[in-house]
């Protein structure tokens, strides 16, 4: 498994319609052969059908809640301007009052905060094209760098959005 795996998943989640690999690679900004490798490997994970085009959702869900901290774990950096993530932003911001802030680092952003690498570069961009992506991003991000009470309730939110429509 490699990061963009996993953005690839959880954008595949938040897609109503029929898609391509084009839509995700353009969506995502990640080259089409990076995005049918990554549908291969995620296919041999038990992540996705045999076809490639359905999420097997509680099998995600299992490794995101068990599994991610440990495959692709992450310390909060320097502060840095950027967009927040993890518990600084949508939904876990609405129910964890903290003074520290989380921002993935963005020339463009308004935030101020310790930064966390997102689980792919181009992540930033999409995520605020595609606000769905952009909440399981940080969903996803809590889980990496959250204690136990901010993890717990990511995983509540997450299996919210990754087992049922919202």
């Amino acid at each position: 498994m490699r990061p963009q795996d996993i953005v690839i998943l959880l954008d595949i989640i938040t897609r109503e319609e029929e898609w391509t690999m084009k839509d995700i690679s353009r969506g995502l900004n990640i080259s089409g052969s990076e995005v049918s490798e990554s549908l291969q490997r995620s296919c041999m994970a038990g992540l996705i059908d045999g076809s490639k085009k359905n999420v097997m959702r509680n099998a995600l869900l299992e490794f995101l809640k068990h599994g991610l901290r440990y495959v692709f774990p992450q310390t909060p950096g320097a502060v840095a301007r950027g967009v927040p993530t993890a518990y600084s932003a949508p939904p876990l911001r609405d129910m964890i009052m903290s003074g520290d802030k989380l921002v993935w680092p963005y020339p463009k952003g308004e935030e101020r905060g310790q930064s966390v690498e997102p689980l792919y570069p181009t992540v930033v961009e999409s995520a605020q094209q595609n606000p769905k992506l952009y909440e399981l991003l940080a969903l996803v991000d809590a889980l990496r760098v959250g204690r136990v009470r901010e993890r717990e309730l990511a995983a509540v939110e997450l299996e919210k959005r990754v087992l049922y429509e919202w």
